[in-house]
């Protein structure tokens, strides 16, 4: 009886004194060693986990652990449990780890086991394959297996004796016959191999593997079968992921399908992060652990970490919402262990087909949706890292969920062993009659997919992308890190270099033509055409003149301090080549800036400032300066809001240290489209912007023409390049309708091809950076979807190729499309259409309408439905950069060519195309009451937008038809002799209306601005500023109720160019007196007149009031805050020209009041009083913010004011008399300030009396900031004086503005008039307009308003010299000034001038009064 039959069976339960017998007698060690490894080990658990490497760690020499370690692997307690099963060598082909724990062999033994079946079985494959060719030796071998029995089987597979007495290791020349049964894939069916196994062989020496037959036959040589077999699976793996293909291409992307992985396979799995994976579903819920294969592949790429249920819903919202194509999905589909918790449990089959297959179908079902699926640019990967013993599987049952949405070619197979393998095809097979040999990868081991993988990396990818960093030294661009950045195209030093091994190869020389022939017909520029020409220093690279001002542009903000992130424009008309200019300049600037290309608009704006921030500091002691591009084709909004975000990014960054300070810099390039880029730059700061146009100076003709002659050697016809033709022919007209007249020589619009190009044409010439997929234009032409698209389409398009270039979109994942070379061609292409072939583009764009096809869900889809979209709605600026046009330039055109009824038809239909937007049904309503004046359709259209999209703009259209309504009824009155008091009614109906939805609107707008959290709706239109706060509701109500007291004029008892009866018409708005003592002829129509007047009037009583109150909220709003140019300029010139018509109606009296003030002196004091009044309320000084607007107004007029508010004051109530002294002591201080010494002033000690009286009248919580601001200028601290009360007032003030202004200030600076200047009392303050008058007189004021901006006009010396730098400190970011022991807290005006770190500094600064508190400009730290 053998030592080991007398142990327990299972070695885990083996003691030390087990272990020590099992080695002396078993093992044949030592008596003192097989003490020493039992005393270590302690426990048969622990023995099992033990291989050579661990025992050589114990001290135990190398012979000993070989022979331990040998022994431990053939160790046959297992194999007779094996044979205590009848577990035969066909059914160990079937065994998975689960199998071996069932019949009590352990997880290690079990491992063993399983690699050692997998081995043999792949030597039988080989040998197989070798002998199939024999048939007759195959057939003989199979024979004598078929008479084996399952016992004799699996004792020759374990390599151990069946009887226990015989358990020495074979002699180094006894030959093992192993008999296994082999899986023949192509014939499906069983075909077994006997091979003869010899010991492993000495180092140096071959050895060979023979067959053992009759006839002693000799076999192939093994190892070169093995080889064979390694590189025939190495190619079909290649061939697999790449559909054919040499190396993995850029549009390709992944889904991986992975079940349960062991940790010793991790490390052969790094292949997934070299591949572009889109998502991977994964079935380990143990894979973010510390073990799995979702944490590993974690530690050198980014993963979002999702469930199924997160991609339900619109395709468009997940991809957005889950970051998809930016970043991996990796979705955890059956539990998550890392994070514990019920709905994270790994269910059993039965449950999880209940709770989650359906969401796992869903999103199987949004995946194959996706484009690269459907067209076969990427593969769906079921990677087996563990056996499927049955259908009722979670990983069988996606499997089935893929099959049900795309091809079984879209699908293939990967598995960790044969084994593995036959069981996964057996299950495919029987369950849907498919083979899936050809789609399968199981020969190979991990390691080796592992290295397959790894040669397929695509060309145009450095090996190790560079970064420029601090003291001329340079990082990696680790693949983690710029998986971050998913906004930006990141730059590199080393762009381009090392991708080829040979650049003097065949293959790069073609790589090379075809490069710059792309881009030289039409295509986007690419770092490689700068590459080539840094390289060839004999092949120059075009550059256009403008290329040295923008260096120097660039270079010369880099070298100013004072902002964190700056923003340069380049305006440029359209296909001028500017972008390509600006990207040369980064090209040459990317040893000194950190370069990136903004490429996602869609993130917050916040997230784009982050990875611009990230960029900045990555991997450096020291920050880097960041130069990043930006092209208003994809981002069309004014970058100002990135800009603010960036900006205050920068200075919230941690560990910048002055000596940072010029590093710790953004500088965006925004290259604007123009109509007249010459004129826009004129009118900005010309150190911040520059222009380029579509015409050459004669140095750029000339070296265009140098170009032409170096292409003309280098390519064949260069004169086809279209795009480079046009620039060299100086964008002539002639040229471009030649080269469109010839293309379109044989167009048929009938024809596919011929609509489609007409499709393009449009899309070109009214929308920047279209196209159409290449996806769609073969299902529009109803091909089959091959793996060359691009050579299809045009094969389709062959009669216009010429003109035509298919070009890759990086967004939503990457895709390609096709396009017409250049936006001028495309245009030309539409002159021709419609002179040559009669087709308007009101008929194309009705055309594409009708297509399905274009309008179904689907990325690719949803980007050209976008453009078609925009083509409708986008309204372009008129060329004096201005006001917006009224409608889109395409809506124009149609109505030009076509009329109203045609545009009507093509609203409706995309109005049906885009039932979820309202920005159609909203367009068609403008369309409606501007063009048509049809209001009742306008007003159902609108009603329709609001219902879909119930925001500020949808029912500030409303309120826009109502008002034209309102507008047009007064028009055609006008041309009618006769009067129908019915015409009133409706008139004050539609003016209610209106109102009212003004007023909802401004209501909404609120709303939204109080609800920082909410999601602000988005106006297509342009109507309105994207960021701040808006007024266009208070506007609204103010225009309608000038038209209303515009019809009420027009009444015959109020008729304005009477004196009386426009007294009378004062007084009625004003309540003085009712409707019946309005003196008026006694007829049956002013009686009409006068009821409808009673009908309506609380209406109308309200009027005055109401819109009094407007222009004071307005006034206050223009006075105290920054204005957006774009919309408060217009807003503000409406506003006055309104006030003015107030003015005009309810501030002048008639010459019969006046006589009656001297007749009668009972009422001349009344009477005084009330054209006091009246005189501030026309200076538009009755308010606070009014009297602090007069600082740049004639003296003579604020006299007057100074003098009516001391009337007031001595005369009006105590209530009123606080309202009237605050703003008394503002004029007196307005016209110290513009006429010293004018006697109405009240001297310094008087008013300051005054001041203190109001202050303990009004306490520390008045209703408005007013009080306070003037405690401010009054009390603040002198360095010989500190007044601690100055503190009480500032939180007064901040109090107060906070709770009664804060929606003014929402996003919005405030403005200070007045400055702290050298003197004392008044004389030490300075205003704002005296500071501009020293400046005005040299330069425009919109220069001036840009040096106000940008804080630069602190440099001169005609501000310093007139204003006093205070003292203070920043604390924990916060600043002060410090008078002696007083600190006052003061808000910078600008953040940019604080460093991050919050450390403790003097720094010293100018002091402005705003009306929410004090403000530091231009702060300098002392040190």
């Amino acid at each position: 009886m053998s030592v080991v039959s007398d142990l327990p069976a299972d070695v885990g339960r083996w003691t030390s004194a087990d272990i020590c017998r099992w080695l002396k007698c078993e093992v044949r060690v030592g008596a003192t060693l097989a003490s020493k490894l039992a005393k270590e080990v302690e426990c048969g658990q622990f023995l099992l986990t033990f291989d050579k490497q661990d025992i050589l760690e114990l001290g135990i020499k190398h012979g000993p652990a070989v022979l331990i370690s040998r022994s431990l692997e053939s160790n046959p307690q297992y194999a007779k449990r094996l044979l205590q099963e009848d577990v035969s060598g066909r059914c160990l082909l079937c065994f998975g780890k689960k199998d071996f724990v069932d019949i009590g062999v352990r997880t290690g033994p079990a491992v063993h086991i399983l690699k050692k079946v997998s081995q043999l079985k792949e030597e039988a494959q080989s040998a197989g394959a070798a002998l199939d060719q024999g048939g007759e030796v195959g057939a003989r071998a199979g024979a004598g297996c078929d008479r084996s029995g399952p016992q004799k089987e699996t004792q020759k597979l374990l390599n151990v004796p069946l009887e226990g007495n015989d358990r020495h290791r074979p002699k180094r020349k006894q030959i093992k016959v192993h008999v296994l049964p082999c899986m023949l894939t192509r014939k499906q069916k069983y075909k077994y191999i006997v091979l003869h196994t010899l010991p492993r062989p000495k180092k140096k020496k071959k050895n060979f593997k023979k067959l053992h037959s009759s006839g002693g036959q000799t076999a192939c040589c093994s190892e070169e079968a093995e080889r064979k077999r390694e590189l025939n699976q190495g190619e079909k793996l290649k061939d697999l992921l790449t559909v054919g293909g040499n190396s993995l291409d850029s549009d390709d992307r992944f889904v991986v399908v992975v079940n349960k992985s062991s940790p010793e396979q991790i490390q052969h799995l790094h292949f997934l992060s070299k591949l572009p994976l889109f998502c991977v579903l994964d079935f380990d819920p143990n894979s973010n652990g510390p073990l799995g294969l979702c944490r590993a592949y974690k530690e050198t790429r980014v993963a979002n970490l999702h469930s199924p249920s997160q991609y339900q819903g619109r395709w468009d919202s997940v991809a957005g919402s889950l970051n998809l194509f930016d970043q991996t999905s990796w979705v955890f589909c059956n539990g998550r262990h890392d994070i514990p918790s019920d709905a994270n449990k790994e269910l059993d089959y039965r449950t999880w087909f209940k709770k989650s297959c359906k969401d796992v179908e869903q999103l199987v079902a949004l995946v194959c949706g996706c484009d690269f699926v459907r067209r076969s640019q990427g593969r769906v990967i079921f990677l087996l890292l563990s056996p499927v013993d049955t259908d009722k599987d979670p990983f069988f049952e996606t499997y089935r969920s893929f099959l049900k949405h795309t091809e079984e070619q879209n699908i293939m197979a990967i598995c960790e062993s044969a084994g593995t393998y036959g069981k996964w095809k057996e299950l495919i097979a029987d369950k849907f009659d498919f083979d899936i040999d050809p789609l399968s990868v199981y020969e190979l081991s991990l390691s080796q997919v592992n290295g397959t993988v790894a040669a397929l990396g695509p060309h145009g990818q450095s090996p190790a992308k560079l970064l420029p960093s601090s003291d001329s030294s340079a990082i990696v661009l680790r693949r983690k890190d710029e998986d971050l950045m998913t906004a930006l195209d990141v730059l590199c030093l080393n762009q381009c270099e090392n991708v080829y091994e040979d650049e003097k190869s065949p293959e790069f020389a073609d790589f090379r033509t075809r490069q710059e022939e792309e881009f030289y017909r039409g295509g986007k520029v690419t770092w490689w055409n700068f590459y080539f020409c840094d390289k060839d220093s004999k092949k120059t690279f075009v550059k256009r003149d403008k290329y040295s001002n923008v260096m120097r542009m660039i270079r010369s903000q880099q070298r100013e301090k004072r902002n964190a992130c700056v923003q340069l424009n380049f305006y440029h008309h359209p296909g001028c080549g500017a972008t390509t200019l600006a990207m040369h300049v980064m090209w040459d600037l990317r040893g000194e800036f950190r370069c990136a290309v903004l490429r996602d608009t869609k993130l917050p704006k916040e997230e784009i400032a982050d990875q611009i921030i990230q960029l900045m500091k990555l991997e450096s002691a020291r920050h880097c300066p960041v130069l990043l591009l930006v092209d208003d084709a994809k981002e069309p909004d004014n970058p100002h809001d990135l800009v603010n975000c960036v900006r205050k990014a920068v200075e919230d960054l941690e560990g910048a240290g002055a000596e940072d300070a010029p590093n710790c810099k953004v500088t965006v390039l925004n290259c604007v489209r123009s109509h007249s880029p010459k004129s826009q730059y004129k009118h900005q700061n010309s150190t911040q912007c520059q222009y380029l146009t579509a015409s050459l100076t004669p140095h750029e003709q000339s070296e265009f023409e140098k170009k032409l002659e170096e292409l003309q050697e280098t390519h064949e016809k260069p004169e086809n390049f279209y795009t480079f033709m046009i620039m060299k022919m100086n964008f002539d007209p002639k040229y471009i309708d030649d080269v469109a007249h010839n293309t379109l020589s044989s167009f048929d619009a009938g024809a596919d091809d011929g609509k489609l190009f007409s499709f393009l044409a449009l899309l070109n010439n009214y929308v920047a950076e279209s196209g159409v997929a290449l996806s769609l234009c073969e299902d529009f032409f109803g091909v089959k979807m091959t793996r060359d698209p691009a050579g299809c389409v045009l094969d389709e398009m062959k009669l216009y190729t010429n003109v035509l270039i298919v070009d890759r979109v990086e967004e939503c994942g990457g895709y390609k499309r096709l396009r017409i070379l250049h936006h001028t061609i495309a245009a030309a292409c539409l002159e021709v259409l419609e002179r040559r072939h009669f087709l308007k583009v009101g008929d194309i764009t009705l055309q594409m309408l009708h297509y399905d096809l274009f309008f179904s869900d689907g990325v690719v889809k949803d980007r050209l439905a976008h453009s078609i979209k925009r083509m409708l709605i986008r309204r372009q600026r008129k060329k004096d950069g201005g006001e917006r046009e009224l409608f889109s330039p395409l809506i124009d055109k149609i109505h030009q060519q076509q009329g109203g009824r045609t545009v009507q038809d093509i609203f409706v239909k995309a109005s049906s195309r885009f039932p979820d937007r309202a920005s159609v049904p909203q367009a068609l309503a403008r369309y409606l009451y501007i063009n048509e004046r049809d209001f009742p359709e306008a007003l159902r259209w609108a009603e329709k937008a609001k219902n879909i999209a119930p925001n500020p703009y949808t029912i500030d259209t409303v309120a826009q038809v109502y008002k034209s309504n309102l507008r047009s009824n007064m028009d055609r009155e006008k041309q009618e002799l006769s009067r129908d008091p019915d015409d009133l009614d409706a008139n004050l109906r539609l003016a209610a209306n209106g109102i009212r939805a003004f007023q909802r609107a401004q209501e909404q707008s609120d709303d939204n601005e109080d609800d920082s959290q909410a999601e602000h709706p988005e106006d297509e239109s342009g109507d309105f500023p994207r960021k701040g706060y808006n007024i266009y509701g208070h506007v609204g109500v103010v225009e309608m109720s000038f038209i209303v007291f515009e019809v009420l004029a027009k009444l015959p008892f109020f008729h304005e160019r009477e004196p009386m009866k426009k007294k009378y018409l004062q007084s009625f708005l004003g309540g003085s007196i009712p409707i019946d003592s309005v003196h008026k002829d006694d007829d049956e129509v002013n009686a009409r007149y006068v009821q409808i007047i009673k009908d309506h009037q609380p209406f109308l009583l309200q009027l005055k009031p109401e819109v009094k109150k407007k222009f004071d909220f307005l006034n206050r709003y223009f006075t105290h805050t920054k204005g957006n140019f774009e919309f408060d300029t217009v807003n503000h010139r409406t506003v006055c020209d309104h006030f003015q018509k107030y003015v005009d109606l309810f501030c002048t009296a008639p010459e019969e009041l006046r006589k009656v003030k001297e007749d009668n002196p009972k009422l001349k004091l009344k009477l005084t009083l009330e054209e006091r009044r009246v005189y501030l309320e026309k200076r538009q000084a009755d308010t606070f913010s009014g009297v602090l607007q007069h600082l740049d107004r004639p003296a003579d007029e604020v006299e007057k004011i100074v003098e009516s508010y001391a009337v007031l004051q001595q005369t009006v109530r105590q209530k009123q008399n606080i309202h009237v002294r605050i703003n008394y002591i503002l004029a007196n201080v307005v016209l110290y300030l513009l006429r010293p010494k004018s006697k109405l002033v009240k001297g310094y000690l008087q008013l300051r009396d005054l001041l203190l009286e109001a202050l303990q009248a009004v306490g520390l919580h008045y209703n408005l900031p007013d009080p306070y601001y003037l405690a401010l200028l009054f009390f603040w601290p002198t360095p010989s004086e500190e007044n601690s009360e100055i503190r009480t007032y500032l939180n007064a003030i901040r109090s107060s503005s906070r709770k009664h202004l804060s929606k003014l200030f929402h996003k919005r600076s405030t403005v200070a008039h007045l400055y702290l200047g050298r003197g004392t009392e008044l004389k030490r303050l300075v205003s704002k307009p005296s500071l501009d008058s020293s400046f005005l007189p040299k330069m425009p004021r919109d220069t001036l308003a840009q040096l106000w901006w940008n804080g630069d006009i602190f440099k001169e010396k005609d501000i310093s010299d007139r204003l006093l730098r205070v003292g203070g400190t920043i604390e924990q970011g916060e600043v002060f000034a410090n008078y002696g022991g007083l600190k006052i807290p003061v808000h910078p005006a600008r953040r940019g001038g604080i460093r991050s770190g919050c450390s403790t500094e003097k720094v010293s600064f100018y002091l402005g009064f705003a009306i929410n508190g004090p403000l530091a400009y231009d702060v300098r730290y002392e040190n």
